[in-house]
């Protein structure tokens, strides 16, 4: 047994058992990756994998008993190989971030600049994505941290932090009838057409439950996954915006107007999240208590280093 064939059993279920896509991951060839699963076979006495002639459809039991053992020797590998990278390279390196385009636009400039300012020699990337991509990044070790307002606390294999809490805004062009009325209702607003966020991102899931526990269908004409294009076609004129607060900054001579919705829509928390029991560089360390100066280093490290997950402390900014 060896590490290749211990990665090619956890590829191939990552990859739904296509070796071809398996094979272009390990940079190998298909009769490669076909090799080591007879051989792995043939040196532990069972079948890993259900076939249908030459193809996968599944793991059989000792199979997937093997891929859970066969994460959790990768994974103390991959925790060797970061001891050393963690000890050499304190105070240089690569700190990518995945994150929603919301936060990445308007919640972590400023952050942003405070780090650069401490660690200079560090280079950040920022890779764009919904939850549930986002999610798969951190846990693949494609991203040192995700930032999110959804999912990510509910993730067994990821340590949660909570960063701030957001209400919803409404964006309108100037005139518009909704600027008239004292306190907007749900069914006032049901009444126009609303462009908002996808299903799944920035809080949309409270919008859809807010309308519904009113017993109200809203007529929304646009989703899209970027606040930017929202307002954009807020401005043109084709409904009314329902954003995070935070991306409803408007400039001097704006032709959009911000109205309040903090009492129509629950409130959303941004959690910062880090991949589970994983050594992590300083720098990845006092990012998170940059962004959130509740948190102490302490807490960070004890609840990320933990193998069990724990119930997050509410303790953020608003």
């Amino acid at each position: 047994m060896n590490f290749q064939q211990l990665k090619i059993i956890r590829e191939a279920a990552r990859c739904e058992f296509n070796l071809t896509e398996v094979a272009n991951t390990l940079f190998t060839s298909q009769s490669g990756v076909s090799r080591h699963i007879r051989d792995l076979e043939d040196e532990l006495g069972v079948e890993i994998f259900i076939r249908r002639g030459k193809r996968l459809l599944g793991m059989t039991e000792p199979g997937k008993a093997l891929l859970t053992i066969a994460e959790r020797i990768l994974n103390e590998a991959s925790q060797v190989r970061r001891l050393a990278d963690v000890f050499t390279n304190e105070t240089s390196g690569v700190l990518t971030i995945a994150t929603t385009h919301t936060q990445a636009r308007y919640s972590l400039p400023k952050v942003i600049k405070a780090f650069r300012a401490i660690w200079p020699q560090v280079r950040l990337e920022l890779n764009q994505g919904s939850p549930q991509e986002i999610v798969a990044m951190v846990n693949a070790g494609d991203a040192d941290i995700g930032i999110a307002s959804e999912q990510l606390v509910n993730q067994p294999a990821l340590a949660a932090f909570p960063w701030f809490s957001w209400h919803h805004a409404l964006l309108v062009p100037k005139g518009h009838p909704l600027e008239q009325e004292p306190q907007i209702s749900l069914a006032t607003l049901s009444r126009y057409p609303l462009i908002t966020y996808r299903p799944g991102i920035t809080g949309r899931p409270r919008v859809d439950r807010a309308f519904q526990a009113a017993g109200l269908k809203p007529d929304i004409v646009l989703s899209a996954q970027d606040s930017d294009v929202v307002k954009t076609y807020v401005e043109l004129g084709l409904g009314v915006g329902i954003l995070a607060d935070q991306a409803c900054q408007l400039e001097a001579g704006s032709a959009l107007t911000r109205l309040d919705a903090s009492h129509l829509f629950d409130a959303s928390t941004v959690w910062l999240a880090l991949k589970r029991g994983q050594l992590q560089r300083n720098y990845v360390w006092q990012f998170l208590e940059l962004c959130n100066a509740n948190l102490s280093l302490e807490e960070i490290k004890r609840q990320a280093l933990s193998a069990e997950q724990e119930e997050p402390a509410i303790d953020f900014q608003i």
